[in-house]
């Protein structure tokens, strides 16, 4: 059996899309009393050929694990700016897993008025996340 190095750019992946969960969000006083809803996009290495060989989510990241750790820590946050909770969501899930890179989006609906949504989307690596 071959080992199938991945980059961001190439590989089998995984994805979640549009994971919801309500958190403390933002830096005006009105947003620190409310829990707002935020939407999270994951996309992180996964190798379909070792999982696909042993039907097994032994042999792939299981991402409902994945889905409900992305739950637990947004919903129990209270970070001021998107772009923290992002880095920090990444690093935490980069560790935990064992990922060798995560992009995450985090949008924010109706953050800005005359615009569905706004957020960010960042690329994280394994190295950054030993670095901490």
């Amino acid at each position: 059996m071959s080992q199938i190095q991945h980059d961001a750019g190439d590989g089998d992946r995984i994805f979640l899309r549009g994971l919801r969960v309500d958190c403390i969000i933002g830096f005006i006083e009105w947003e620190r009393q409310l829990r707002q809803t935020l939407e999270i996009d994951l996309e992180f290495p996964v190798d379909c050929t070792r999982a696909a060989e042993h039907d097994d989510v032994a042999d792939s990241t299981d991402y409902k694990s994945v889905a409900k750790r992305v739950l637990q820590f947004v919903g129990e946050s209270e970070f001021r700016l998107v772009e923290t909770l992002a880095h920090r969501l990444a690093m935490l899930l980069i560790a935990e897993f064992q990922l060798d890179w995560l992009r995450i989006t985090i949008n924010k609906p109706g953050a800005i008025r005359h615009s569905r949504d706004v957020g960010v989307s960042i690329l994280r690596r394994r190295t950054a996340a030993a670095r901490g």
